[in-house]
């Protein structure tokens, strides 16, 4: 049966099922066609380019129900689940149990319908085909024991993730990937069929994500919430210390006339407070990144993206120079040079500025979008470029952890060397310098693995992340 005509479907109407909300309005109407098939109980639609199957439902001999889609464009209705023809590429099985429900709740019949040309959630998630497929029976379905399942074949899922979906009619984001769910819908995968196992009735669709978007919607909630907290954490305790070190540090020293003392400790210090503002910032930004995002302004989210790089590579240097001191400080190198602090800082905050502004100038800073496998996704800025992410940070890291590991092997080492020739007074200072060292390497493995990929907190970018919170054991306590 041809509808293109039938004056309840006009053709603003059929030019704007593009979404699943416009979608929605049609299955809505489809009722006025039983209406029209007279004494048929079944009929083949034609709306525009959506296709579809309608049956009406009858209380005498209930039994399960199947619907063929082929790739010629036929539709078949059969009570049997297999069906030999070769070009088929959809299938819904729909158990008695549906019908039996349906019935006693006032329906009357089965509409299905597949709507093409639907445009992609986001960047990273699409339908398989830009197809979606409604199943309506005129009355809510619901709680299945029997699932209702739809099968896709002919899937090629090679380089992606797979996952069914639903429509959420309830949602607040009309046309948002918010509208669509994975709950109440399981995917088997079989070879290069993909089987939807429903226990209810809506829209359905198959999600196609990028490789990388894999994770669950559940996941990636409970993942974001604890990196928050964990920044937080993080952010408070660093903080509390620079407070104390600028101010109250300050004030004591005065009192005990110690404030004109310029020794390897004091130069020690000033490095780990670099190091604290460096991982200060780091965390600042981790946690307004997503607020920037959700701005959508360009400049904005390249801004934020840099501060965001910068922090983070200043961070890694800042722990090299952590790093480079002890060295000096292990082979009794003078310190004592002009301006030794100076030269210090200089290339603590300047050399990632650089690599920052050579990104900067060849604009390779923007938004970053993390999607799950609900087709939610989550906005950052960042550096879109996952290669160059990888050449960049992790070889930067790879650097400066490469660096930090020697200086430790050194330093056991130094205190092995030490502790064959020195008293038992000694031996224990040995043993409190060994383990305030161990501390702060631990830290910075600890640390910076949960770091070096900031996107995988949706991913994870990603991706996963971990809580972090500050204690940080430095030899020159």
């Amino acid at each position: 049966m041809l509808l293109d005509n039938n004056p309840n479907f006009s053709s603003k109407e059929q030019n704007q099922t593009g979404n699943a909300e416009n979608a929605a309005n049609t299955m809505s109407k489809i009722k006025i066609i039983e209406e029209l098939m007279g004494n048929r109980s079944t009929a083949s639609i034609t709306i525009g380019k959506i296709q579809g199957v309608f049956a009406k439902l009858t209380p005498q001999n209930q039994e399960n129900k199947n619907f063929f889609f082929t790739s010629s464009g036929d539709m078949k209705i059969s009570s049997e689940s297999n069906n030999l023809a070769t070009d088929l590429v959809l299938s819904v099985h729909l158990p008695k149990e549906a019908s039996e429900m349906a019935l006693k709740k006032n329906g009357s019949y089965i509409g299905i319908l597949l709507f093409p040309e639907i445009p992609k959630i986001n960047a990273t998630s699409n339908f398989f085909k830009n197809q979606i497929l409604g199943i309506e029976m005129g009355v809510n379905i619901s709680n299945l024991s029997e699932t209702i399942n739809i099968q896709f074949n002919n899937v090629n899922t090679t380089g992606q993730s797979v996952s069914c979906i639903s429509w959420d009619g309830r949602s607040n984001q009309p046309g948002g990937a918010h509208n669509w769910i994975t709950d109440g819908c399981e995917t088997i995968e079989v070879n290069s069929s993909i089987t939807c196992q429903c226990s209810h009735l809506t829209f359905f669709a198959l999600l196609m994500s990028s490789g990388n978007a894999n994770i669950s919607s559940s996941d990636l909630k409970t993942l974001t919430q604890i990196t928050k907290a964990g920044c937080g954490i993080s952010l408070f305790f660093l903080g509390v210390a620079l407070f104390m070190h600028f101010l109250l540090r300050r004030v004591l020293l005065t009192q005990t006339n110690l404030l004109h003392r310029k020794n390897k400790a004091s130069e020690a210090v000033k490095i780990l407070m670099n190091l604290f503002i460096a991982l200060f910032l780091l965390n600042l930004c981790f946690l307004v990144n997503e607020s920037i995002a959700k701005l959508k302004v360009s400049a904005a989210c390249v801004a934020m993206a840099a501060a965001l790089h910068y922090s983070m590579l200043a961070t890694f240097t800042w722990f090299f120079m952590q790093a480079l001191h002890l060295y000096f400080n292990l082979h009794q190198i003078s310190t004592d040079i002009k301006y030794y602090m100076h030269k210090i800082c200089i290339a603590g905050w300047v050399i990632p500025a650089l690599l920052v502004i050579g990104l900067l100038a060849s604009s390779n800073y923007g938004n970053v979008e993390i999607s799950d496998n609900n087709g939610t996704s989550v906005n950052m800025c960042w550096i879109p470029d996952s290669t160059l992410h990888l050449g960049v940070n992790i070889g930067y890291y790879g650097i400066v952890f490469i660096f930090t590991l020697i200086v430790f092997l050194v330093a056991v080492v130094q205190i092995t060397k030490f502790s064959s020739k020195a008293d038992n007074k000694d031996k224990i200072s040995t043993k409190k310098r060994f383990f305030s060292l161990l501390g702060f390497f631990l830290f910075v493995y600890y640390y910076f693995s949960s770091r070096i990929r900031p996107e995988d907190r949706k991913l994870s970018e990603n991706s996963s992340r971990a809580t972090e919170n500050v204690y940080i054991t430095t030899p020159y306590a």
